[in-house]
């Protein structure tokens, strides 16, 4: 999988499609990424205790890797990423619009 976690990325299809975040979580068993700010839901959780009110918890879950795309660091717009093996034999990722390297 070519997206990491703390990469930015755009997200290019669905409903939050245009929206820009960090990425929190990446499953890869899944093919799916969390992104802050994406794909909001709610879970509501009844009260444990008499007296107690339910609560309504926020989160952001998680949507299929194929729908975002890595945001260039020199240009911030989407990109597709590669890899470029360095002199010194270390693998690392390229955005494919600048060839800027990607941490």
């Amino acid at each position: 999988m070519k997206i990491k976690k703390n990469d930015n990325v755009m997200v290019m299809a669905g409903k939050d499609k245009g929206k820009t975040g960090k990425v929190m979580q990446v499953l890869p068993d899944e093919n799916k990424v969390v992104v802050d700010g994406v794909n909001k839901t709610y879970k509501h959780a009844k009260t444990r205790k008499q007296g107690e009110k339910g609560q309504k918890i926020e989160f952001f879950g998680p949507i299929n890797a194929s729908n975002v795309m890595l945001v260039d660091p020199k240009s911030g717009k989407p990109t597709r990423v590669g890899w470029k093996v360095m002199e010194d034999g270390r693998k690392v990722r390229v955005a494919k619009k600048s060839q800027e390297t990607v941490e």
